[in-house]
Parts: structure tokens; sequence; C-alpha cells
């Protein structure tokens, strides 16, 4: 059977185009990496952190989590003020892939697990993400991946087809979440296999 052909290229972005990493945002005031390990694995969890991702505001956040640990307060709150310490840098090869599949006139759009206020920071700090025709937000819609929906909602907000549309993302959860959509994914390791990828899909670049 034949693969349909591309059409539409969608990229996740944290841990795809940017560097993400919770931990840096603490090097300042939690230098110990087994305190900051613990204090990432028990206060301010990859759980908690999420539910921001699907829209809750960070005021009712942090409200929720120093009810609990009060003691914790001022760690608790670092995280948000020093979000930016976060996502250093870009991974320079794929934002080259990327855009040079814009420059050559393919479709590119984004979607992304992101908390709408911090993703309006990342993208003043990484301009390249205005790049692409557009992004789906978790934080602006209340959908997360791998939930069927947050693809369904792309696929009509973007006018793709699902079976030409091909879905870049460094988690595995997500990318089968977006064949089971009935899209074409491929799991993001590094720019490297990206290329070998796109080329065996016979995209372009």
């Amino acid at each position: 059977m034949t693969t349909p052909a591309i059409h539409h290229i969608v990229f996740d972005i944290g841990k795809v185009l940017i560097h993400y990493d919770p931990h840096l945002a603490f090097l300042d005031i939690l230098p110990d990496a087994d305190e900051r390990q613990w204090f990432l694995t028990h206060i301010c969890t990859s759980a908690w952190n999420l539910e921001q991702d699907r829209g809750r505001n960070w005021a009712e956040a942090e409200e929720e989590l120093i009810e609990r640990f009060p003691e914790q307060e001022e760690r608790i709150l670092h995280f948000r003020r020093n979000w930016l310490a976060m996502v250093p840098h870009a991974y320079e090869e794929s934002v080259l892939i990327m855009l040079k599949l814009i420059e050559t006139g393919h479709d590119v759009t984004m979607l992304t697990n992101f908390a709408a206020d911090t993703l309006v920071e990342a993208r003043q700090r990484f301009p390249f993400l205005n790049a692409p025709r557009g992004v789906t937000v978790s934080g602006e819609i209340g959908l997360l991946k791998p939930e069927r929906g947050i693809y369904d909602h792309h696929v009509k907000a973007f006018g793709l087809t699902p079976a030409h549309t091909l879905f870049i993302d460094d988690s595995l959860p997500n990318v089968v979440g977006a064949q089971a959509a009935g899209w074409q994914s491929v799991h993001f390791t590094d720019p490297q296999k990206l290329r070998a990828d796109l080329v065996a899909l016979g995209v372009a670049i």
C-alpha cells in the first residue's frame, strides 16, 4: 500500500525546536542536584505543570500548591518567575530544517502542549516560532496531546487532511496519538534522523 504524499508538516516545539529543562530554573536556589530533583518530583511536578498546559492559570496553580506545601512557597513561585531559564536555546539544526521547509513552499504549522502565556514569552525569545503558518496551543483550547481532540482541532483550524499530514514530536505517546487520529508521524530524536525520515517520506528539503 502506497503511503499518502505529505502535504502538511506539523512540528512540536519543546525538545524538537527549543530546549526545555525545568531544572535550569532552580540552579540558583537549589544548587544541589538531588534536592532539586526531589523538589521537581514531589512539589512542582510534571503533572502539576501539565495542568497549566491544559489552561489552568498560574495564580490558581500556585495557590493550590502553596496551600499543600506552605514551607515551599518561595520555591513554588520561583517556577513561573524564572520560567525563561528553562528554555535557554534553540535546536539550531531542527530550526534550519523547519525554515527550509517553509522556504521551499511546504505548509508548516505547530502543535504544542504549552501554557498560553509562556508560549508568548518563548515566541518573543525565539522569533522563528512565528515563521510557520500558525500554532495550536494546548493552554488556549483546554486539550492536551495525546488526546484525540487536539489533533482533530488542529486539522479543522488549519484545513489539513489527516492522511496527508506529518507530525513530528519527541514524545512517543504523542506520536502514537497522531497516528490514531489518522496522521502520519515520526518520533524526533535528533535532526539527522528527522532529515532521514523526511527523505524517506518523499519530502524534499
